[in-house]
């Protein structure tokens, strides 16, 4: 019993020690001592906390607009070919679907025009049944059901089945696209579908998409605690998320969104620093370097992965993010603390810090392109 309680004091000084202590002296070593540049980083001056990632390309941002800007003209005929030359990539289609959904924003007129010349059109349908649950959404607003007024949440509740029925809609002019399907599973936890609803509507997705990340997001929230499921359910969810995902695929990127969203709910709760979790981090790190560079979901999901390394005490690999991450720092694990740049420049050094990483030859190459 001696033996063992004289380990037992031993652990837990040592935790005491790294949640008390070792904090407090690797923030005063940062605040006087850290030199990024050194390490492979890029230095503080040049830190930009406007995106999480470099802009798109010059040609895709010309595209796009070009896109909108003949929609606004009334012509649509670009707006279907644009979605239509993704072909059989659901994950760009569905990417270029919420494009136009934002150009619709402003100015719906040319959907209604395509929709009256190609009734058939699944595209078409599924942005028309898209651009309902949004604007359902935006009267019942992000706050906690508690916190919405009466009238705005019956009126929220009622456009969400019509929404559902237009999605329906437009899966059966198309049975092999998955878009209606991921309107649907999107729809699904505000119009209050049970498990035994949502089930079918979550197989017809999976069966036309398997790898669909927009589609796993909407069904994270619908597992997570606050809609229909529970944390457990979701970081299981999550976990088979990180599973499945095929090479070149941000998919086991959800597994990140999940953990955000326990930690949002909890803020003070304790991520489990085990040696499973720690293998999961670093299964979706590796799967992170197998998509492509350019993908526009990997900026932020690299933050994300740099944030919950540090708080799973994994300093060395979240110093590689750091370094992949390069000079962008506006994204939200850092934005939530006031100052980005601040906030991302101290995370930094507590990765450099408490891995012992070592000054490197000097280097301009600071990861993503700027």
């Amino acid at each position: 019993m001696t033996i063992f309680l004289a380990v037992a004091l031993g652990v837990f000084l040592i935790v005491l020690y790294l949640v008390f202590i070792t904090p407090s002296r690797v923030d005063r070593w940062v605040g006087k001592h850290f030199v990024a540049s050194a390490y492979g980083l890029p230095p503080r001056e040049v830190l930009d906390n406007r995106r999480p990632g470099p802009p798109p390309p010059a040609h895709r941002a010309r595209e796009m607009q070009a896109v909108a800007d003949a929609a606004w003209e009334g012509d649509w005929n670009s707006a279907a070919r644009y979605v239509r030359a993704a072909g059989e990539e659901w994950d760009e289609r569905w990417s270029r679907l919420e494009l136009l959904k934002e150009i619709a924003r402003q100015d719906d007129t040319w959907l209604d025009a395509w929709r009256a010349a190609e009734p058939g059109d699944c595209d078409a349908a599924t942005l028309h049944a898209s651009i309902m649950v949004r604007r359902a959404w935006e009267i019942r607003g992000s706050a906690y059901a508690h916190e919405v007024p009466t009238s705005d949440m019956n009126r929220f509740r009622a456009m969400l089945p019509a929404a559902i029925e237009e999605a329906r809609k437009a899966a059966l002019l198309d049975p092999a696209n998955p878009g209606p399907w991921v309107v649907m599973v999107t729809a699904a936890r505000g119009a209050q579908y049970g498990h035994s609803q949502f089930k079918p509507l979550w197989e017809g997705l999976v069966a036309r998409a398997p790898h669909h990340y927009e589609g796993h997001w909407q069904a994270l929230q619908y597992w997570c605690a606050k809609w229909f499921g529970s944390n457990r359910r979701m970081m299981r969810f999550a976990r088979q998320a990180v599973r499945k995902a095929p090479a070149g695929s941000p998919l086991a990127g959800i597994y990140l969104h999940a953990l955000n969203e326990l930690t949002e709910r909890s803020p003070g709760a304790a991520l489990p620093v085990t040696p499973m979790a720690r293998s999961l981090l670093k299964r979706v790190a590796a799967s992170f370097d197998q998509v492509a560079p350019d993908d526009e979901r990997l900026p932020v999901l690299r933050h994300l992965l740099a944030h919950y390394m540090l708080r799973s005490m994994m300093y060395g690999p979240a110093l590689e993010q750091f370094r992949q991450i390069g000079a962008w720092c506006g994204a939200e694990p850092w934005r939530k603390e006031g100052n980005p740049v601040l906030a991302f420049e101290a995370a930094r050094g507590r990765a450099v810090k408490l891995s012992r990483a070592r000054p490197v030859p000097a280097s301009q190459d600071y990861g993503m392109a700027r």
